[in-house]
């Protein structure tokens, strides 16, 4: 896991395969660079945004929102208020994505700016806790979803929505593992229907208001408030909100995937969140112009009581678009956390064959497998829902300490070519809110944000042991050259190699500052 000579030599071993047949094929690949492909145009990159960030979120989360804000009112103030922080952190998630175009979002800025420890930290919490149990949580609710028409009286059982979502995420590796194109084409085609699912709601929802069914939405009714409200209280509706809206960054994790990103990064931005903020808002509205507040809060699958309250024999349509969308949400976790593993090995933070990428599918399938597997453990051991806080309270702490990074860049290194450079007032309006939300709950939930914390910590001693310590004895590198060796044959797969131009305005620029 470090970069010694001694760590090395393992790698260049593994890379000599046994057959001549299989030599012949890596000489004749010198000649066709084998690297990431670039596939993700401007359509696509909005659809990794949007498939990302609309998945069991906003079929989950409504209730827990209303639950901690205490009235319908606060509670759509939340949504849009959580879509604009979003757009905020998303301007300045812009401007690192063309100033450091390296894909592994997050994790590759920070190590670029605080260095490795404060990159390790992020990335250990990422990979060990933070992507496997969200995409479990989508997993669970598309297995929910899909088998709620055959169990409508009861909850579908517990071994069937844990064997059906294990299927699902294998499938899905499967197709992620052969090939790039397939993978954003499924992205593509889910992220429409996902927003058809949200506009039959949202259209369902404005029919009601048209027949004058809006009772909990009239500002008399909507702030009256089922407990009295406090801000530690708001912050946790907050943290709500914003499992609804994580994956909002998810395109800076392929960066090097898409095509002519400091044009399409920014732009894709640029349209995806507004769009999201506005269906999120609409669909909250439409829930509330069929539901009361106390059906809403009653409810385990509000777009299926939604569905079951208002197109009768039609009502079927709800759990299947549902399905759909986690679908595609699943598909989206899994294109873009495999790539977080691959610039952690890339970077010396993990095993080096999960920086490797297959000969000729160009995919990183150690990456996406590492991905699959820790997704089905957290399947396996027991129920997910309850650590949505949790998980939010990661997510938030990342993208604070992120978008910190990008002032403390400017002040370190003022003159790092930098395409887009927003207002300084923006990243400074997102710490403050971050600093607000985070420290309310640390108050309001100190057990469940204090947890957090000592999993991120747990990997400081893993960073000095795995990562600082050089001269690690010589039976470690023999072991893990044989397990390199091993999984390169299994999967077929080869470091990429890299892509100068993508990186030419940060590394020129190094030279200056």
């Amino acid at each position: 896991m470090d970069r010694t000579e001694a760590g090395r030599k393992h790698i260049c071993k593994a890379e000599e395969m046994e057959d001549n047949e299989e030599k012949k094929d890596i000489n004749s690949s010198n000649s066709d660079r084998v690297t990431l492909k670039k596939e993700i145009g401007l359509l696509s990159a909005c659809a990794i945004i949007i498939g990302n960030i609309i998945g069991s979120g906003i079929f989950i989360s409504p209730k827990g929102v209303l639950e901690h804000a205490g009235s319908v009112g606060l509670s759509l103030i939340v949504w849009v208020c959580g879509g604009g922080i979003c757009a905020l952190g998303s301007m300045c998630y812009a401007e690192l994505g063309v100033t450091i175009p390296k894909s592994g979002g997050d994790y590759s800025y920070v190590t670029e700016i605080f260095g490795g420890l404060v990159g390790f930290l992020l990335l250990w919490s990422a990979v060990l806790i933070m992507y496997p149990t969200t995409l479990a949580v989508i997993a669970l609710t598309f297995s929910n979803y899909v088998l709620q028409p055959a169990f409508q009286n009861c909850l579908p059982p517990y071994i069937a929505t844990r064997l059906l979502a294990t299927i699902c995420i294998l499938f899905l590796t499967w197709v992620n593992c052969s090939s790039v194109r397939w993978a954003t084409r499924i992205q593509d085609v889910f992220t429409v229907g996902k927003l058809l699912a949200l506009a039959l709601i949202i259209v369902v929802g404005l029919v009601q208001i048209c027949r004058g069914h809006y009772d909990a939405l009239r500002p008399s009714v909507a702030f009256e408030f089922s407990q009295d409200p406090s801000v530690g209280q708001i912050a946790l509706a907050f943290l709500q909100a914003s499992f609804a809206y994580s994956g909002w960054n998810f395109l800076n994790y392929v960066t090097e995937e898409v095509v002519e990103p400091r044009k399409n990064l920014p732009r894709a931005i640029y349209i995806s969140i507004p769009l999201v903020t506005l269906v999120y808002a609409m669909t909250n509205i439409a829930y509330f112009s069929s539901m009361t507040p106390q059906e809403l809060l009653a409810s385990n699958a509000v777009a299926v009581t939604f569905g079951e309250k208002l197109l009768g024999m039609f009502s079927w349509v709800m759990p299947i678009s549902v399905a759909l969308s986690t679908f595609g949400g699943i598909n989206g976790y899994l294109f873009t956390s495999s790539r977080l593993c691959f610039s952690g090995a890339r970077e010396g933070h993990l095993p080096y064959l999960l920086a490797m990428i297959h000969l000729k599918n160009c995919t990183p399938i150690p990456a996406l497998l590492v991905c699959c597997i820790a997704t089905i453990f957290i399947l396996c051991i027991g129920e997910t829902h309850n650590l949505i806080n949790y998980v939010s309270f990661i997510n938030y702490l990342s993208y604070g300490v992120t978008i910190a990074g990008l002032l403390y860049l400017r002040k370190k290194r003022p003159n790092l070519a930098r395409p887009i450079k927003v207002n300084r007032l923006i990243p400074v309006t997102y710490l403050i809110f971050w600093a607000v939300l985070l420290g309310f709950s640390l108050y309001s939930e100190p057990v469940v944000c204090g947890l957090g914390m000592v999993i991120m910590l747990t990997g400081v001693p893993v960073y000095f042991v795995g990562v600082q310590w050089k001269n690690k004895p010589k039976w470690i590198y023999r072991l893990v050259e044989r397990v390199t060796y091993m999984g390169q044959k299994v999967c077929y797969v080869v470091f990429p190699q890299g892509d100068p131009s993508e990186t030419e305005p940060l590394t020129a620029s190094k030279a200056t500052d």
